[in-house]
């Protein structure tokens, strides 16, 4: 019964918090989109069996993959919003972090995130639409709440399509400055990032403590599948192992900021999604650390993109 109250339940955080959510949100795009270049993309047309896997991993089976899994638990109606949110972002900005900690295609990861990023403009509202209006009990949630794809898809061009147009412009004008400005903001707001989820996790303790065994467990094994579904679709097409552990990365790191804001934005901090989303973003740092840290210690030998 308590459960149930979690559909209705929302995460108390005021404007103020969204528009600094929503700046430092652009800051860490702007940092990403730092590293990217117009040559990064040139390998999606000399050597795209990588690329378009991990593309493919992301944006079609993950989605997928997630709906499989909550067609087979069952959650509350605003827990499977969550998933399908998270799993309609694009990959974080940690990814690259991680595929060089794991001795993984490191040219692979940043040139997937140079295009998922860019696809994330109509692929994130898309995907969140279809599979939660394909899933009943969210889509009939969905219909109450009233949510419009098109200002969604307004949002994430701005979020995303800005920063990453302006950073790619500071990288091909001045690239020395790109590269130091990278470095610097990386850190700076992926720390601001999560000390705003802690903040609100903070303000809203006793729906935290009340939901946290339901909800952690959910992203924990949610988080287990989508790694699990970049490693298998790498290795199922044979791709070198390094280019399997950077699709298996991009695939597990979700950008759970971006879901953070957009539930913030359109489902006025739903509890469920807000839950899922922000634990998300506090557990996939720790499972890609493990991750990182169990391949570090198996090197391999550095292939070129297949």
């Amino acid at each position: 019964m308590t459960e149930n109250l979690l559909d209705n339940v929302h995460i108390n955080f005021d404007a103020g918090a969204l528009w600094v959510l929503n700046l430092v949100l652009g800051l860490v795009m702007f940092g990403v989109a730092l590293e990217i270049s117009l040559k990064d993309f040139r390998p999606l047309f000399l050597k795209p069996k990588a690329l378009i896997l991990g593309v493919f991993s992301q944006f079609i089976l993950l989605p997928a993959v997630t709906y499989l899994l909550i067609l087979l638990i069952e959650p509350l109606p605003s827990i499977a919003l969550g998933m399908f949110m998270v799993a309609a972002c694009p990959g974080g900005n940690i990814s690259n972090f991680l595929s060089y900690l794991s001795k993984a295609n490191t040219a692979l990861s940043v040139s997937l995130t140079a295009i998922a990023t860019l696809l994330a403009i109509v692929m994130t509202p898309l995907n969140f639409h279809f599979w939660s209006m394909l899933y009943s009990p969210s889509s009939k949630l969905i219909q109450e709440i009233s949510i419009s794809s098109v200002e969604m898809f307004k949002l994430v061009s701005l979020l995303l399509g800005l920063p990453l147009i302006l950073g790619m412009y500071v990288n091909y004008s001045h690239p020395v400055l790109a590269m130091k400005l990278a470095k610097r903001l990386k850190v700076v707001s992926l720390l601001f990032f999560i000390c705003l989820v802690f903040i609100a996790l903070y303000n809203n303790l006793d729906i935290f403590i009340d939901y946290i065994v339901y909800v952690f467990w959910i992203v924990l094994f949610h988080n287990f599948i989508a790694f699990s579904t970049g490693y298998s679709i790498g290795k199922l097409f044979r791709l070198p192992e390094d280019s399997v552990r950077s699709i298996t990365i991009e695939t597990g790191i979700q950008n759970s900021g971006l879901g953070l804001l957009l539930i913030f934005t359109f489902f006025d901090g739903l509890g469920g999604m807000a839950l899922i989303a922000a634990f998300w973003g506090i557990w996939h740092i720790v499972s890609g650390l493990i991750l990182a840290a169990l391949w570090n210690g198996k090197p391999i030998a550095k292939e070129t993109i297949a």
